[in-house]
Formats: C-alpha cells, structure tokens, sequence
C-alpha cells in the first residue's frame, strides 16, 4: 500500500480556534484526516510498546505557530514518519496502527457505529448481503460473508475482499485488496459512486490449492449438501465470469466443452477444464504503458501463474506478447511522483492540478548475467506489487514445505512477519536513476535463466494465441534462503 500525505487543510476545531490536518491518503484516494498531536499520541504508544530503537524519527514538536515552510516541512516528515512504520513487518502490521488508521477514518468520514448492510459481489456479479457494523474492519466482513455462505473457518483465507470500479461496459478495474487497517463500509460509502462495489475473489495464485477448496466437500454428509453447493458454484461462477470477459483464452472445442460441461452441471469437470485454458486464475489490469520492449509501449499486464503477463503494443502497431517469471524477478520497486495535470500552465503542481503517477519496476534476468530493469506506468502499479509479493509468499511456502493453510490464514488475520531476506531495503545501489519518493524494494531470487522476446500478429484473435512467453528455458527448480 502506498501511504502519502500530499496536502494539508486549515480546520476550524470545536472552540473556534484553527489547526492543521493532515490529509493522509492510501493509493492516491483519502483514507483519514489527522491533526499532529494524534499522530504523536500514536507515535508515544508505538514508542512505549517496541521501544524507541525500532520506531521511525519523528518530526519534534514546535513552541510557536508554524510558518507555511515549517507546515510543509512537517507534512513531508509525517509522509516518510506513516511510509517507514508501514513498511516496518512489526509496526506495520500491529495492532495499535491499524487500529489509529480504522478510527481515524472513521472520525474522518463522520460515520457513526451503526448496524447497516452491506453489498458483497461474487464473480459471477450476484450479491451477498450481510448485516453488519459500522465499525466492522476487513477481516470480520469476510467472516460475514463466509458465515452467510457457510464457508468453513479453514477456508475463509483462501478468499479476499477486493475493491473494484465497473466500467460503462462491465469490466473490472482492480482497485486494491480490502486492508487490515481499513473499515469496508466507511471505504465503500466514502467514495459516493455506485462504480464501486466489493468483490469477493480467491487469493491464492497456485491452481494446485483449487483441490483444498474443492475435495473439502469430500466427506462432508447431506447436512452440508446445499453449502457445498454453494462453494462449488462460487468457484464456477469466478471461472465462467474470467472467461465471458476474455480474460481466459478459449478456442471453438474448448468453448463447446465448458459449454456443455456448464449446461450439465458438471462443476468440478468444469473447473479442471478451465484449469488447463491460458490465463486461467490471472488478474487483468487496465491497459498502461511500459518501456518494454521500446519506451511508450501500450501493454496490457496480467498477474497469475507466477508471472506478469505482457500483451504489448509496439509503437509500429506490432503486437507481441511475452512473460516475466516472478523468479527470475531479482528485486521489484513501486515509486510515486505528482505530476501536473494537463492544463496548458507550467505551474508547480498544487493539491487542486497534481495527480499522483505510479510506477512499478522490477529487475529482470534477460540473459545469463544481463539484467534490466523493466518498468510499468499505471495507476494499479501498488495492486501489481501486491499479487507478485503474495505470489512470492507461496513459492516460499511451498519451497520450505510449509502449510498454505496457515499462510492464507495469517493472511486473513493480518499481515504476514517474512523472514529478513524479505524485508523492504531502503535506497538501494542498484538503481541507475535515484526516487527519493520511492518506497520498497523487495529481493527475490538471481537462479535464473535467460528470456526472449517473440511476436504475435495484431490480426491475431484470442482464439488463435497459442503461443506462450517472452520465453525462454525456464531453469528456476525453486526458491532457497540464500536466494534472496
């Protein structure tokens, strides 16, 4: 999650007098409204409870009244004071800061604690509706839902509540997954448009864990015949919505079999077929511009299957097509920069003319001993970040032998404690061109192998893609310790 604190207001409190708040946004939209003495009450806690070698520098309190330069000094120290507590394993992931940020937003949205109900969209777009509070943070919403759909406690971290806008034409814009620190209701209800909704999706990346959900029926006696039921359908529903919207890739034979398989009710089959199709389990992301393979390309990027996924088009109308393995990933960047927008002036940037542009990259094996760095211009750069590290959270799961079941689980109740070889690096060497808004890097494996770029033909229809990568010898046999 990208946190910024971009601007600042003049509020009036209650006794008339004026403060400054500090407008603290997550992915570019407004999370909360804080005044500096809450941020420092949080600070005092954090301080008191892991002591104050392990919690960031804070900005000092002033004696007088603070000139416009000292206002903005202190909005930037803030920024780097909410960026390095989030990005701390320990700190970011307590408690005591998710918590701040729940109430704060909801101080800030002047929601009160309230029951209401609250729409949650599966795949196929039918609604569950759930009966709940206000005040209700990420994770008691999911057990809402799970509870409404008798999904069983073991495997509610296999699924997660996603934000998602809806275009004029029915796709899907990934907004971001639901965090720990945020009230769903308060997020929803504060964006006033009926574009976004909450979906409910799987969160997990390996085709293999699809068994854990399905085989779980197994055994189960008639008691629970209509709930297994249901989790089937869940499943078909995701898949036959992925592939209505062309995000998986299906000839004539594969399409008349899934058609039949649907029509007959034969779920399981149906899911194992879509299993086999190309792109089955990825996320899709709105069409951006990359610098790959040449500067200003248009791609299309998609998250699955351990890989980033290009659909590029070159600038002579070329289309190729290619994939970039999360283990041949040698480390990864998401940085910010607010940029004017276009309006004819040369102005700086103010808080009413700016947008914040975002930007992942990532360094890459090309060949045997040549790495590059590949970067990607789009709004949803922190939501690609997002499913490349859960991506590198299960490789690292599987490789040690451990169970996805309780990774999925602590993923449900809250942010995963990764080993130090995980740990966000600040300001590292590698990069030829110094970010200072830049805000992680995270090591990955250098066990790679080479890659190669081969085209496809614009003419090309879905049906006729066949081919697969940028691709090359895929080498990589799994992810050790000291690969990272």
């Amino acid at each position: 999650m990208h946190f910024s604190i971009p601007e600042t207001e003049v509020r009036s409190g209650e006794n008339g007098s004026t403060y400054v708040a500090y407008n603290i946004h997550v992915n570019g939209v407004l999370h909360c409204r804080v005044r500096y003495s809450q941020l420092l009450g949080l600070h005092e806690q954090i301080k008191k409870e892991y002591g104050s070698n392990v919690v960031p520098a804070f900005p000092p309190k002033k004696i007088f009244t603070l000139t416009p330069a000292e206002v903005e000094q202190r909005r930037e120290q803030l920024e780097k004071y909410m960026q390095a507590v989030r990005q701390d394993p320990l700190l970011g992931a307590s408690e005591m800061f998710n918590s701040f940020l729940r109430k704060a937003q909801q101080e800030t949205q002047q929601i009160p604690t309230e029951e209401v109900v609250l729409d949650i969209c599966l795949s196929n777009g039918q609604k569950v509706t759930v009966n709940i509070l206000t005040s209700d943070q990420t994770e008691d919403v999911l057990d809402a839902v799970a509870t409404k759909l008798d999904l069983p406690d073991e495997l509610v971290g296999y699924f997660s509540l996603f934000l998602v806008r809806e275009g004029v034409d029915g796709s899907l814009t990934f907004v971001r997954k639901l965090q720990e620190f945020e009230l769903p209701y308060v997020s929803i209800t504060s964006l006033r448009s009926s574009e976004f909704h909450i979906v409910l999706r799987k969160s997990y990346w390996d085709m293999a864990y699809d068994s854990d959900v399905m085989d779980n029926r197994v055994g189960l006696n008639l008691l629970y015949a209509q709930k297994d039921e249901l989790h089937l359908l869940f499943l078909l529903h995701q898949t036959v919505s992925d592939i209505e919207r062309g995000w998986i890739l299906v000839n004539k034979d594969q399409h008349r079999q899934l058609k039949s398989l649907q029509e007959k009710g034969s779920k399981k089959e149906f899911i194992h077929l879509g299993q086999t199709l190309k792109y089955y389990g990825y996320i899709k992301f709105d069409p951006c511009i990359t610098d790959f393979p040449e500067k200003g390309c248009q791609v299309i990027v998609s998250a699955g299957n351990n890989e980033l996924n290009f659909h590029v088009k070159l600038p002579n109308e070329q289309m190729k097509e290619g994939s970039f393995k999360v283990t041949r990933m040698r480390c990864w960047r998401v940085t910010s920069s607010q940029v004017p927008i276009a309006n004819g002036t040369t102005n700086p940037c103010s808080s009413a003319k700016c947008e914040v542009k975002l930007e992942l990259a990532f360094e890459y094996l090309m060949s045997k001993d040549r790495l590059q760095w590949v970067t990607i211009t789009s709004q949803q750069a922190i939501m690609m970040s997002i499913c490349l590290q859960s991506m590198v959270d299960e490789l690292m799961v599987k490789k040690s032998g451990g169970s996805i079941k309780k990774l999925l689980r602590k993923r449900h109740n809250g942010s995963i404690h990764r080993p130090d070889s995980q740990q966000a690096v600040k300001s590292p060497p590698l990069l030829d061109s110094p970010d200072p808004n830049r805000e992680q890097i995270v090591k990955l494996s250098t066990k790679l192998s080479s890659v190669s770029l081969r085209g496809i033909s614009a003419s090309n229809s879905a049906n006729d893609i066949s081919g697969n990568d940028f691709h090359g010898n895929y080498a990589f046999e799994g992810i050790g310790d000291d690969d990272l």
